[in-house]
């Protein structure tokens, strides 16, 4: 053995560069080294930075990502409804609303599709027509707002009653689209359309053609204009296209068809009214269903 491998074989400082098996380079890139003996710490300033930079880089995408998931649920807390405000903007309303009946019907339809509790998602459309099967004197749904978070706020508009209409002596009301409902928030109409035609009546369904509550309505005012209040509009038995009219303060009905103009009938009453009081007679009706004839009995 030469002298200057007895020398490398004796220094402990030198034999720590020996190349062995099993051991690793000084400067190794390996990011988790462990072995005895040695520096854990053992990257290269470059590859030091770069480790770093990969690290920053997935630390951001999970603060992007959480952030983007608590941006999501945010938003779906804005849209969520808890809780339900119904109002209403018509102010010509005579009575309070009765919020709580709506409230109610409200939930129960958020109970049937809860994808609806999202704003976003729900279907005024679908609302209103469920509301006006359950509760017909709804109209519409006119707006939906946001109130406090969880609250959202629903605006209903109200039918609008033309006339009274008593079944079997339950008051019902008609609004100018024929359909019947019973809670009125509005003053009272002052023409009672009494139903003896037999046919049932079911709120919430057309119980009227918009002909026939057009005909009421021309003879009620055509009527006032020659000094005539019609207080009550009778459907007899039978027929749902004959009315029979009550005039305040005048004895004889008046029996009038629909498929006759009303401008005419009236006209017709109103010379047969006048021609029987001139004579001092009282009749229990007038009859003025045939163009230029007027029967009483």
């Amino acid at each position: 053995m030469s002298d200057t491998e007895r020398r490398l074989s004796s220094d402990p400082d030198d034999r720590q560069y020996i190349f062995a098996r099993n051991r690793t380079l000084t400067g190794t890139t390996s990011q988790r080294f462990r072995d005895v003996g040695h520096s854990t710490d053992l990257q290269s300033p470059r590859s030091h930075a770069h480790h770093l930079a990969l690290r920053r880089r997935k630390i951001g995408m999970v603060f992007l990502v959480v952030l983007g998931i608590a941006v999501v649920l945010f938003i779906l807390l804005l849209q969520f409804t808890a809780v339900v405000t119904v109002s209403t903007s018509d102010t010509s309303q005579s009575k309070k609303l009765n919020e709580s009946v709506y409230e109610k019907a409200i939930n129960d339809y958020f109970g049937i599709h809860p994808l609806s509790r999202l704003r976003f998602a729900l279907d005024k459309t679908d609302l209103k027509n469920y509301l006006a099967s359950t509760v017909p004197e709804v109209a519409d749904v006119t707006d939906i707002s946001l109130g406090a978070i969880g609250d959202t706020n629903i605006t209903l508009s109200m039918r609008h009653p033309v006339a009274g209409w008593t079944i079997d002596s339950k008051q019902y009301f008609v609004d100018a689209n024929g359909i019947a409902f019973e809670q009125n928030y509005f003053a009272d109409p002052s023409v009672q359309i009494v139903d003896n035609s037999g046919v049932a009546l079911q709120q919430g369904t057309t119980v009227a053609s918009n002909r026939f509550l057009g005909f009421v309505g021309r003879v009620v005012s055509l009527s006032k204009s020659r000094g005539y209040n019609i207080v009550q509009a009778i459907i007899p038995s039978g027929t749902t296209r004959q009315l029979e009219v009550v005039i305040q303060n005048v004895v004889p009905h008046v029996k009038l068809s629909i498929d006759r103009p009303a401008g005419e009938q009236v006209e017709d009453m109103d010379r047969a009214l006048t021609y029987l009081k001139a004579h001092g007679q009282s009749p229990s009706y007038v009859d003025v269903r045939v163009s230029g004839k007027a029967f009483y009995k």
